[in-house]
């Protein structure tokens, strides 16, 4: 079966996706210059599936250890692109980080596989929506001006790979542009793994649940929405993985909508921040400890996908739920407690 790359592959989303492509019969080759994950994450994922995964680490920034990489690799069928930088706030403090480490990792890649067929899937983001015109928001939406250094690479960055796909033969690419995702693997050995003070909701709250924090700060409780608290689709990090399978499958039988294209990678539901809690409550049975605190500039409002191109195209729909999302994320947390990884 087909070897696949996947840089960034001891992050977040990145574990997961290798355990989905183990799982549907791919060979997964990981490469990652460990800046926001653990090597131990080689060590849960072996555990989930029995096997090491191949493991490369060096930064895909080096030009010349990506092509010294492709030279010793000849048989890589497809890449999947999760290695950047991506918090927000961080972005906005030091962009010029994020355009060094986004940009060059991904046209070094670029370069150095532009005379060999290869399949390319992308990890794009909802954020190139904005504030949508409409919601659910489908992949006809008008891109926005980015709100911050982060959104903007996922924004020029989906501009490079149309640009490439039709510029050069060799290449067929597909961008996921997903929504907020959560939770962890069944088997509470692969989560989401914050270095330093998470960046993203659940962590946040699975860590003030447990003791690690105080309290939970959320931003503002006065949005235009049901409930005042900022709506978003979460979607199960499993489903996420699959979603990046079925992407490498489409792309190796044809897409027939060409070299390039996007899909929605979402549940279609939107969850406030404070239903959010309450499923975490429901499914944890904690009590958690949070206070409102003042927005912050950027924030969207609301934003949830129309994922009906993914469902009909990409063969891919989301089968998880907010509480296994909740309860997967609590179990993680409790298995860190006992098990920490550093």
């Amino acid at each position: 079966m087909s070897k696949i790359l996947v840089t960034g592959g001891t992050g977040y989303i990145g574990s997961h996706t290798v355990v989905e492509l183990h799982n549907a019969g791919y060979t997964p080759v990981i490469v990652d210059n460990l800046s926001n994950s653990s090597i131990k994450m080689l060590d849960q994922i072996e555990k989930i599936i029995g096997i090491k995964p191949e493991f490369h680490q060096f930064d895909l920034c080096d030009d010349t250890k990506v092509l010294e990489f492709v030279k010793n690799n000849p048989d890589i069928n497809g890449i999947i692109h999760f290695a950047a930088s991506k918090a927000v706030g961080e972005s906005v403090q030091n962009p010029l980080k994020y355009y060094h480490n986004n940009f060059f990792s991904l046209i070094n890649l670029l370069e150095a596989y532009r005379e060999k067929p290869i399949n390319f899937v992308f990890s794009s983001s909802c954020t190139v929506y904005g504030e949508p015109d409409y919601l659910p928001v489908d992949e006809a939406a008008p891109v926005k001006k980015a709100t911050s250094p982060y959104g903007n690479t996922k924004q020029i960055a989906e501009e490079i790979l149309e640009e490439t796909a039709n510029a050069y033969d060799n290449f067929n690419i597909i961008a996921l542009r997903y929504f907020n995702p959560v939770g962890a693997h069944e088997s509470a050995l692969i989560g989401e793994l914050p270095l330093g003070v998470p960046q993203n909701l659940l962590p946040f709250i699975t860590q003030t649940a447990i003791g690690k924090r105080d309290k939970l700060t959320v931003f503002g409780n006065d949005f235009d929405t049901k409930d005042g608290f900022c709506v978003r689709d979460f979607i199960h990090v499993v489903d996420l993985a699959k979603a990046h399978v079925a992407a490498i499958k489409l792309l190796e039988k044809g897409n027939p909508k060409g070299k390039y294209d996007v899909f929605n990678v979402g549940t279609g539901n939107g969850y406030s921040v404070l239903e959010a809690i309450k499923a975490f409550e429901e499914a944890s049975g904690q009590k958690l400890n949070y206070v409102v605190g003042p927005r912050r500039e950027g924030d969207i409002v609301k934003v949830y996908g129309d994922v009906t191109k993914s469902t009909n195209e990409l063969n891919w729909k989301a089968q998880l739920g907010i509480f296994e999302m909740m309860d997967s994320a609590w179990k993680w947390e409790k298995y860190l407690q006992e098990n920490p990884i550093d």
